[in-house]
C-alpha cells in the first residue's frame, strides 16, 4: 500500500475561500481549580434547554447522534465529527474572549458578544452540515440553547461568530480524505498476517483511514510504533498465552469482575472519554470558556489517534489472537499451543491487531484530562451504554485508562504487547497536541 501524508499547512490554501487566518497554536498546560467532586449520570442522548453550559450540552447532542441507528456514516469514524465540532466551538468562544491562541481560524469578533450564542451556533452548524437528516431536531436544539441567551446585540454577535467558525472549520476539512472509499484489503499468506475473522468474515473497517488530513499532527505516520514481536519471542509466547487464557469465552481463570470489565467497555471508546470529560468538568466546576478548550484538546486528541492507529495497524497488518490461536500449530513456535475451535468473549473486531484501539484513545484521553486539571487524580464514576445500570468507580484518570485497555485481553481482543504500544502511542499523540496547540496567549504563541 503506498503512503502519503498531507501536512497541516495545507489548510492555508483553504482558509482563503472563507476569508479567516489560519494560525498554528500550541499547547496550553492550564491549570483549573478543583472544588468539590461529583459523580457523574448516566449519558444523555439529548440536553433540555436549562442543562449545564453550550460546550457540555452539545457534547451530548453528538453522543446522542451517534448512538442513533444509521445516522453516522459507516465508512466516516465518529471522531472526526467530534474534533470539528470542538474545533468550530472553540475557535468561535475564543475568537471572543481571546484567551489562548486559536486553533486555525482567527475571527476577530466584538469581545462583547456571547459566548454562548457563540458556542450553541458552531455546534448547530457543524451537526446540521454533518447529519442534515438530523437537521429539524437540532433546529430545535439551537432554539432551546438560544432562549437560554437574553436577546439583543450580543447574542446577534455571537451566533455570527460561531456560524462563521463552523464554515471555516468545515471548509477546511472538505477535502480531508474522509469521503474516500475505504480500500480493499487482501490478506496476507504468512504466520500473523492479519486474516479476515469470524463469524462474518467480513472485510476489515477504515483501510483509508491512514490517509486521512490529521487535525495536529504533521502526518499519520508521525509517531508510528515499532513492529510487533517476532512470533518465535518470548513477548509473544507470554502474550498469546495470557489472551488465550483470559480472553477465550469459556474462561475459567477470567474472574467475574474481568468479565464485567470485558462487557462494560465494549461501546466505542470515545465515546466514554467524553463522558468522562464532561464529568470532570462538571465536578470542577470549570467555566465555558475552559470547557470549549478542554473538549477541543480532547477531541482534537482522540481524532488523530484514531488516524494514527489505523496508519500502524494497516502498516502491520497483524493477526488477530482468534487467528494465532487457531493457527498456532503452524507459527514456527514450538511454545504455543494452538485450539483450533478457541473463541473469545466479544466478537472479534473488524480491523488488524496491533496496536490496541482502546489503549491508544484511553491513553491519549487520560493524557488529556490529567494535564488539563493539573493531576491524574479524580475520583469519578463512568457508565456503559453497552451494560446498562453497571456504575464502575475510578480514583483517576490512569486508572480507567488502564481498565478499558485490558477490557480487551479479557474480551479476547488483543495481545498485551497491543496494548503497551497503544498506550505509548496515544500518549504521544496527546502530548504533541498539548504542547502545540491552543496555547494560552504570551505562552510561545504564534
Amino acid at each position: 500500500m503506498k503512503r502519503f501524508s498531507f501536512r497541516l499547512f495545507a489548510f492555508g490554501m483553504a482558509l482563503g475561500a472563507v476569508g479567516a487566518a489560519v494560525v498554528l497554536a500550541a499547547n496550553a498546560y492550564a491549570r483549573v481549580a478543583r472544588p468539590t467532586r461529583s459523580t457523574n449520570a448516566p449519558p444523555a442522548t439529548a440536553a433540555p434547554a436549562t442543562s449545564t453550559d453550550q460546550v457540555i450540552q452539545w457534547n451530548r447532542i453528538l453522543l446522542g447522534i451517534l448512538r442513533t441507528p444509521g445516522a453516522q456514516p459507516a465508512t466516516i469514524h465518529p471522531t472526526r465529527s467530534m474534533a470539528i465540532l470542538h474545533a468550530a466551538v472553540y475557535d468561535a468562544v475564543n475568537a471572543i474572549a481571546k484567551t489562548n491562541a486559536p486553533y486555525l481560524v482567527d475571527l476577530g469578533a466584538p469581545r462583547h458578544a456571547s459566548e454562548p450564542a457563540a458556542a450553541a451556533a458552531a455546534a448547530h452548524a457543524v451537526l446540521v452540515r454533518l447529519y442534515p437528516a438530523q437537521a429539524a431536531i437540532l433546529d430545535a436544539d439551537l432554539a432551546g440553547s438560544l432562549s437560554q441567551v437574553p436577546d439583543g446585540k450580543a447574542k446577534d454577535q455571537g451566533v455570527r461568530v460561531g456560524e462563521e467558525a463552523a464554515a471555516a472549520i468545515l471548509t477546511l476539512r472538505a477535502g480531508d480524505g474522509s469521503a474516500a472509499t475505504p480500500i480493499p484489503f487482501v490478506p496476507g499468506s504468512n504466520p500473523g498476517d492479519y486474516q479476515l475473522t469470524p463469524p462474518a468474515f467480513a472485510q476489515p473497517v477504515f483501510t483509508h483511514w491512514p490517509f486521512v488530513q490529521p487535525f495536529a499532527l504533521r502526518s499519520a505516520n508521525q509517531f508510528r510504533p515499532a513492529p510487533p514481536p517476532a512470533l518465535t519471542s518470548p513477548s509473544y509466547t507470554d502474550s498469546f498465552d495470557e489472551v488465550k487464557s483470559l480472553g477465550a469465552a469459556g474462561s475459567t481463570t477470567r474472574t467475574a469482575d474481568q468479565t464485567q470489565i470485558a462487557r462494560f467497555w465494549g461501546a466505542p471508546i470515545q465515546n466514554y472519554w467524553n463522558e468522562i470529560a464532561q464529568t470532570a468538568a462538571l465536578a470542577n466546576g470549570t467555566t465555558l470558556v475552559q470547557n470549549a478548550r478542554l473538549f477541543a484538546l480532547l477531541d482534537l486528541s482522540l481524532a488523530d489517534s484514531v488516524i494514527a492507529f489505523y496508519d500502524a495497524k494497516y502498516t502491520y497488518h497483524f493477526w488477530r489472537p482468534i487467528t494465532a490461536i487457531r493457527a498456532a500449530a503452524n507459527d514456527g513456535n514450538p511454545a504455543t499451543a494452538g485450539d483450533p475451535n478457541w473463541t473469545p468473549l466479544a466478537t472479534t473486531a473488524l480491523d488488524p491487531s496491533y496496536p490496541g484501539a482502546h489503549a491508544v484513545v484511553s491513553a491519549a484521553g487520560a493524557d488529556v484530562l490529567s494535564t488539563f486539571f493539573g493531576s491524574d487524580s479524580e475520583n469519578f464514576a463512568v457508565t456503559s451504554e453497552v451494560l446498562p445500570g453497571v456504575v464502575r468507580g475510578f480514583t483517576s484518570f490512569s486508572a480507567a485508562a488502564e481498565e478499558a485497555s485490558l477490557s480487551r485481553i479479557y474480551a479476547g481482543q488483543h495481545f498485551r504487547f497491543d496494548l503497551v504500544a497503544g498506550q505509548r502511542l496515544g500518549t504521544q499523540v496527546a502530548d504533541y497536541v498539548l504542547r502545540n496547540f491552543l496555547l494560552p496567549h504570551g505562552r510561545d504563541d504564534r
